[in-house]
């Protein structure tokens, strides 16, 4: 069991902003504990099951956060944007305030399941190829796929800038141009690129899968949702390893 921590450590640690704020929030009686108004910041709380409510917003206690998130055509995954908006404008303040980053990053003409964490152990775990957790893309190809291109794709492709093939771990064919293609790898614009160098074209990307965790049917476009244990789980991590 976690030791009980003041309220105003807290709202801090979940990004409701400085100590000092964090403080006037309750001084401010917006602020409630288990649907109990708040009267004192170092009233101290056992974490567990801890559910707040701010400034008229619930919020779940998370000491790191894990969540899932369903990027939308036209965002970037990055902070400093170039050209469209950013991903994060589309988060709680809260979750931006306290530090989370993409686990990996998709296109910004590309859709699907980002995972967003601002756990650094986890990022890493997620990320090195040492892991070797797949993903898999819903591709719409501009022409009809054909077996040579599955084939080929299967047996490796060598892209530009590096002598060493990339793999498709696994390729589905659901009509003549979409294709639902595995890889484990996660080179800079590795899937457009291998469907380039097998002679096609990608018009749709999208993203369903990470390890065995699919982005949920019910999660619309530029929403997001925790990821408890279990989740975690299926993605062949688990909070005890990260």
């Amino acid at each position: 069991m976690a030791k009980p921590l003041s309220l105003e450590k807290i709202l801090f640690s979940q990004g409701f902003g400085t100590r000092r704020y964090c403080s006037d929030l309750v001084y401010a009686e917006l602020v409630k504990i288990n649907g109990v108004l708040a009267e004192d910041p170092d009233e101290r709380i056992p974490p567990e099951n801890l559910q707040l409510e701010v400034d008229g917003e619930t919020w779940e206690f998370h000491e790191k956060a894990y969540v899932a998130f369903h990027k939308p055509v036209g965002y970037e995954c990055s902070h400093k944007t170039s050209h469209h908006p950013s991903i994060y404008g589309l988060l709680p303040q809260p979750l931006v305030e306290r530090g989370i980053q993409c686990v990996g990053r998709l296109d910004h003409d590309t859709t699907g399941l980002i995972l967003m964490s601002d756990d650094g152990q986890f990022i890493h775990r997620m990320t090195t190829p040492k892991k070797n957790i797949g993903k898999v893309y819903q591709i719409t190809a501009a022409e009809d796929l054909t077996e040579e291109q599955l084939q080929h794709l299967l047996k490796g492709v060598v892209l530009d800038d590096d002598p060493k093939p990339c793999f498709a771990k696994a390729c589905v064919q659901r009509s003549s141009r979409v294709l639902e293609m595995t890889i484990v790898e996660g080179r800079y614009h590795q899937v457009k690129r291998m469907m380039a160098a097998v002679g096609n074209h990608v018009a749709q990307l999208h993203r369903l899968s990470i390890g065995e965790y699919t982005l949920p049917q019910d999660l619309p476009e530029g929403e997001w949702r925790w990821l408890y244990p279990n989740d975690l789980k299926q993605l062949s991590v688990s909070l005890a390893d990260s």
